[in-house]
């Protein structure tokens, strides 16, 4: 056996010394991944470092070890990292909410919604108002609105108000309407109160839903608390780090401003107002808000209402409705006010607009004002349905779509039965609607759609449901490319939000919002999509999932 002498192991005892310490110290260290930076090559590494939240440097794995100790070193085994999914448009607080009323998705006909209304009835009793969402009336036999009459036998005396999928129409039992003060005959700008041999059916669209939500009771911070909390649970189990949450009021910003100052919500959310007078003389003075998980920086409009209860406004009548075109929501001036009041600040203007008239008339007013290519990053939400002389409106003045591919794998099944095959041709365009500007932000809207980033994937790179279906995609020529997909997901939907340089790509310098997958997104056979979920979500360099 050979001693060292005592002065040679000093000099090794000192050089190990200085060898750890000559490396710097990370909070954590990636190694041994499929790490997609989404920078502006979309490169992909093996390691990636953190420290105090951030991200501290991307590399090799021979690279990053060399040069960092960390706190933690994981090891991906050959596992895909992303950026942590943004959501550019999604109702986090109206998702909340959902989670606490009568799921009514996929109802086939309005005798299960009622079963289903009980059944949650039977399970939460004592309840002073019943709500539900979910219901579409496309799924029911004959496709056609119902009436509450159902609802007046099974409950009597409880007001019961269940919204459709959308968001755009409920029903409500006479109880509720009697509770409202709603009564037949009423009219109003932007809205329908529905009748039936001249009594109420209890349908109310778009702008008359108001006259019903303004008598139910409000909620107090304990029920909210719990709410968010769960959505947050169920985004994070997604892979979702941010969320962008377009017409909000007063109470539901304060109430996320809280929970997040309080560290009870970790989520990031982008808001958007609700374009509301009162909310908007409260904010709009003050400029933008912004901390380090809330930015409020939009202003969200309403052109028109939704093409799957015939209240998005078209050009010519619906091809399924003869005479009838829909309807805004709000006069053309007003618009025309609103962006009038906007493009002098540096407040963010989105609109809903979903028709082929909807989309003009705010592309329009938009045009008027923004005058040419510009930074301002005006949107409109969902961009649904263009005529061919519109999309180049787009692009002329930087006007962003911001789309939901899983809207045109639900609205597939009908939409050309209200569209006609001509029309049908300019909607969900999404590749049409990518080359007028270059990018493209993805959400989902939901609740309206279920919150999976992956569907939305599989909506927009393969054109199909979760069945599959159609066999070869719903106007394939409108696909999205996997990278492109990616890229709505993450860094193209932060751009949107006016946060680009802090979320949305792997790059030295952003916060640590990242996904690790089973299954690689860039390789996955279409039929394995919906096999892929999150190992683990972190945000800010914290593991939330």
């Amino acid at each position: 056996m050979k001693f060292l002498s005592s002065g040679s192991f000093l000099l090794l005892l000192v050089a190990g010394f200085c060898s750890c310490h000559s490396r710097e110290q990370a909070d954590l260290l990636f190694v041994h991944g499929k790490i997609y930076t989404v920078d502006s090559a979309f490169t992909r590494v093996e390691a990636l470092a953190v420290k105090d939240g951030k991200i501290l440097a991307v590399g090799t794995d021979k690279e990053l070890q060399g040069r960092y100790t960390a706190a933690r070193t994981i090891d991906l085994g050959g596992k895909a990292m992303y950026p942590g999914f943004i959501d550019a448009h999604g109702h986090f607080v109206g998702y909340g909410n959902s989670l606490f009323t009568a799921a009514l998705f996929g109802s086939a006909s309005f005798e299960e919604v009622v079963q289903r209304v009980k059944r949650f009835s039977d399970a939460h009793p004592g309840l002073a108002w019943i709500e539900g969402r979910g219901w579409d009336q496309n799924r029911f036999p004959g496709k056609a609105f119902p009436d509450n009459t159902l609802l007046n036998q099974q409950f009597p005396t409880t007001p019961v108000v269940l919204e459709r999928v959308d968001g755009h129409a409920l029903i409500a039992n006479a109880k509720a309407l009697e509770l409202a003060g709603i009564h037949a005959g009423q009219t109003l700008e932007g809205g329908t109160v529905e009748t039936r041999n001249g009594k109420l059916t209890g349908i109310l669209v778009d702008n008359a839903q108001g006259l019903l939500h303004r008598a139910m009771p409000g909620m107090g911070a304990a029920e909210f608390k719990e709410r968010m909390d769960l959505a947050q649970r169920n985004c994070f189990a997604q892979g979702l780090t941010t969320v962008t949450d377009p017409g909000l009021g007063t109470r539901e910003i304060e109430g996320l401003d809280s929970l997040q100052k309080a560290g009870l919500l970790k989520m990031r959310v982008y808001v958007m107002l609700r374009d509301d007078k009162e909310v908007l003389d409260r904010y709009l003075p003050k400029g933008p808000y912004k901390t380090d998980l809330l930015y409020i920086k939009g202003v969200k409009a309403y052109a028109d209402g939704a093409l799957g209860s015939r209240g998005a406004c078209l050009l010519r009548p619906y091809s399924d409705r003869p005479g009838w075109q829909g309807f805004l929501l709000s006069a053309p001036a007003h618009f025309d006010s609103l962006a009038a009041r906007l493009i002098g600040t540096d407040w963010q203007l989105c609109t809903h607009a979903i028709g082929d008239s909807g989309n003009r008339i705010i592309l329009t007013v938009y045009n008027k004002y923004l005058r040419g290519p510009n930074d301002k990053r005006w949107r409109v939400e969902h961009a649904q349905v263009i005529n061919d002389a519109d999309f180049d409106l787009f692009g002329k003045t930087s006007v962003i779509p911001s789309v939901q591919p899983t809207h045109a794998t639900s609205d597939m099944y009908w939409a050309g039965e209200r569209l006609g095959p001509e029309r049908l041709k300019g909607a969900y365009a999404f590749q049409r609607l990518l080359k007028e500007n270059g990018w493209l932000p993805l959400g989902t809207d939901f609740p309206v759609e279920d919150i999976s980033p992956f569907k939305t994937f599989l909506a927009a790179v393969f054109r199909v449901d979760a069945k599959g279906y159609p066999a070869g995609g719903f106007q394939p020529e409108d696909a999205l490319t996997r990278e492109q997909a990616i890229r709505g997901m993450t860094i193209w939907a932060a751009k949107a939000d006016c946060l680009e340089k802090e979320i949305g790509s792997l790059e030295v310098g952003k916060k640590a919002d990242l996904v690790i997958l089973n299954k690689d997104l860039m390789d996955v056979p279409a039929a394995e999509v919906l096999q892929v979920k999150p190992e683990a979500t972190y945000a800010s360099g914290v593991k939330v999932y």
